[in-house]
Formats: C-alpha cells, sequence, structure tokens
C-alpha cells in the first residue's frame, strides 16, 4: 500500500483550507520586511528592516490575529494575490507551490521540524532589524531577500554505530 501524497501536492492552492493554507508559511519572515517601490520605474528594492510586529528570533507574527489593525497595510495572501504579487521571496512556500514547484526540503512540512527553516539559513533571524529605530529604510537596501538562498548543509544524523561511544579495550584501560 503507498503512502498517500501530502494535501500540497494533490490540492490546488485555492481548494486548501485554512488550516492547511496557514501551514504553508514556513516561518522564514521575509515576506515581513520592508520593500521600497520607485514611483518613477515600479523597481522594486528589498530591505532588512522588518515589520515591528516580526519577533526577529521566531520569524513569527507577534499579533497575527490582529496584525491587518495594527498594520493597515499588511498583506493577507490569498490564492489569487500570490500569483499577482512581486515581491514574494523565491523560497516561499505560496510562491513556489503557485508556480508549480514543490516544497523546499527544508520546510517544516517536510522537514517535520519548524527549526530547519531557520538552520538551513532561510529565515531572516540575525539578517533583519526591527523599524523600531531604523531610520531611514534606504540605509537598509540589501538584495538577499529576492533571491533564492543558497542553504546550509544541516549535520548528517550519526548512524547507530556512529552515536554509540567508543569501546576501549581492557590494554587501554590500564
Amino acid at each position: 500500500m503507498s503512502k498517500p501524497q501530502p494535501f500540497w501536492k494533490t490540492k490546488r492552492l485555492e481548494d486548501m483550507n485554512r488550516a492547511e493554507w496557514e501551514s504553508l508559511c514556513d516561518g522564514c519572515g521575509r515576506c515581513c520586511l520592508h520593500k521600497l517601490r520607485d514611483d518613477v520605474t515600479d523597481a522594486l528594492e528589498f530591505t532588512e528592516v522588518a515589520c515591528h510586529l516580526l519577533d526577529l528570533h521566531t520569524c513569527r507574527c507577534q499579533d497575527y490575529a490582529h496584525r491587518k489593525i495594527r498594520v493597515p497595510d499588511c498583506v493577507s495572501l490569498t490564492a489569487h494575490g500570490v500569483r499577482a504579487i512581486d515581491w514574494l521571496p523565491p523560497s516561499c512556500a505560496y510562491r513556489r507551490l503557485a508556480e508549480g514547484k514543490d516544497l523546499a526540503w527544508w520546510h517544516p512540512l517536510v522537514s517535520g521540524d519548524p527549526d530547519t527553516v531557520h538552520t538551513a539559513g532561510i529565515s531572516v533571524r540575525g539578517r533583519a532589524i526591527s523599524e523600531r529605530g531604523a531610520g531611514s529604510f534606504e540605509d537598509y537596501i540589501v538584495d538577499w531577500p529576492g533571491r533564492m538562498p543558497r542553504t546550509k548543509r544541516l549535520p548528517a544524523k550519526p548512524s547507530a554505530a556512529q552515536s554509540l561511544p567508543a569501546r576501549t579495550s581492557p590494554k587501554e584501560k590500564e
């Protein structure tokens, strides 16, 4: 009997229920960084300045349920919107699925561990600053949020033999 496919491989974004949709967020925090758009050229620039609601360690919104009230220009993603938004990072699960790609190995739904997004170097942890006290966002323009990150290799899990303590011979103990 074959194992059933995970929901993100069998459902379109439009057909996902709320819990499935919300679980697609990998918790990287890249979408919570401020972006600047040129009024004349429409060019987009990313900053390393995060919304004041973003917890810079967990990379999660500190008041997700009320974010639209506290930050009126916060964007609520929808299946249609994901396809139209040009500033979602290329690592974003919503964007990847909309483009017909699979979730990356470090995504918590794939890895089973919510920390792999951080240990793989995908999240903004250690790379972003809060908008509170940041000053001019133009001073913090960076390009990494708009690029597919080069992920850190995670250490291989030791085999059972490797995890056992080394045995010493009786002669070595003397």
